[in-house]
């Protein structure tokens, strides 16, 4: 699967930038576990640096708010997000199967899948969070990333002749971003989920807009 790359190359970091990545990661850590245990709402700043065992006033050295800690876990979610479709895409190009299935259709439900598998592996991470990302109004603040993932597997469906040419990849790219975070909320607001419940109503979802858009309609898998 390919996705839109940079060419730029990290420069390795010194000792001191290390040790600031550090108490980063660990004031991060700290609290989206008290979020997920506790909510959002109900955690303070207080808490989230006692439990990473540093100064209140650390905090603000890497955070002005505790609202940017909702822009650093969505950040987390779409490098999570990439980092999967690029492991799924590695394993089946290593395999000796000759079959393509690399399709902008195949693309999509990978997509699905895995967006579906990081939401349910941390499932009251994300019930804690996800109102709260939302009431900050990050779905309008941040760069639509998935809608941008989304319609460029479209192009290529519309390029290779999978797709209707009716539709812009950017339409496509919007409609299953929209899509998939109503999806999401649902799943999010419903008292008991079974496991695998949300991959499955993400691939629902697909299969509504794929009898829509392709050239040629498939049975669903």
């Amino acid at each position: 699967m390919q996705h839109p790359t940079t060419t730029d190359q990290p420069t390795p970091l010194g000792r001191r930038e290390r040790n600031k990545l550090k108490v980063k990661e660990r004031l991060y850590d700290a609290a989206i576990t008290l979020f997920a245990e506790q909510g959002y709402d109900e955690t303070s700043i207080d808490e989230i640096a006692e439990r990473a065992d540093v100064a209140r006033g650390t905090f603000f050295n890497y955070f002005q708010r505790k609202e940017d800690l909702l822009g650093a876990w969505g950040e987390k979610r779409r490098h999570t997000l990439l980092a999967t479709l690029t492991h799924t895409t590695n394993n089946q190009q290593d395999t000796h199967n000759p079959t393509p299935t690399d399709t902008a259709v195949n693309q999509l439900r990978h997509c699905m899948t895995a967006l579906g598998q990081i939401n349910e592996t941390h499932q009251q991470e994300t019930n804690s969070l996800l109102m709260a990302w939302v009431r900050a109004g990050r779905p309008l603040l941040e760069d639509p990333y998935l809608a941008e993932l989304f319609a460029h597997i479209a192009q290529q469906g519309i390029t290779h002749n999978e797709f209707k040419p009716h539709f812009t990849p950017h339409q496509i790219g919007h409609a299953l971003r929209d899509l998939y975070l109503g999806t999401l909320y649902r799943w999010c607001g419903q008292p008991h989920t079974t496991p695998g419940q949300l991959t499955n109503e993400l691939h629902t979802t697909l299969n509504l807009i794929l009898q829509g858009i392709l050239t040629t309609p498939t049975p669903h898998p």
